[in-house]
C-alpha cells in the first residue's frame, strides 16, 4: 500500500520559516518526481514545487521562487519543502505527490497519481 505521509505544518509569524516533510511508504521513491501543492480554502488546488527522481531538476511557483527550496533524500524515502520568508499568503494545506509518469518535473494536479493528506500552515501577519 503508497502512503505519502506529510509533517511540518503549522502556525507560524509572517516572515517564519517551516520545513515540511513527505515520508514516502510502499514504492520505489528513488524512481519518482516529487512534487508539492497547496489548497487555501475556497482556491483550487496549485502547484508549489516539484523535484525530479534524482534531484536534478526542480522547478518553482513564481510565487514561491527564492522563498522555497525542494529537496529529497532517497535513502530515507523522504521528500522536504524548506519555506523561508513566510507570508500570510502562503496560508494553506500542503500536499505532497509522486509520479513517475513523465520525464522531468510535472505541474499539474492530474500528472500525479500519489497524494498525501496534507499538512496546514498557517501564517499570521
Amino acid at each position: 500500500q503508497v502512503q505519502l505521509v506529510e509533517s511540518g505544518g503549522k502556525l507560524v509569524q509572517a516572515g517564519g520559516s517551516l520545513r515540511l516533510s513527505c515520508a514516502v511508504s510502499g514504492l520505489t521513491f528513488r524512481i519518482y518526481h516529487t512534487g508539492w501543492f497547496r489548497q487555501a480554502p475556497g482556491k483550487e488546488r496549485e502547484f508549489v514545487s516539484a523535484i525530479s527522481w534524482n534531484g536534478e531538476v526542480t522547478n518553482y511557483a513564481d510565487s514561491v521562487k527564492g522563498r522555497f527550496t525542494i529537496s529529497r533524500d532517497n535513502t530515507a524515502n523522504t521528500g522536504y519543502l524548506h519555506m523561508n520568508s513566510l507570508k500570510p499568503e502562503d496560508t494553506a494545506v500542503y500536499y505532497c505527490a509522486c509520479t513517475s509518469r513523465y520525464g522531468t518535473t510535472p505541474v499539474r494536479v492530474i500528472d500525479y497519481d500519489y497524494w498525501g493528506q496534507g499538512t496546514q500552515v498557517t501564517v499570521s501577519s
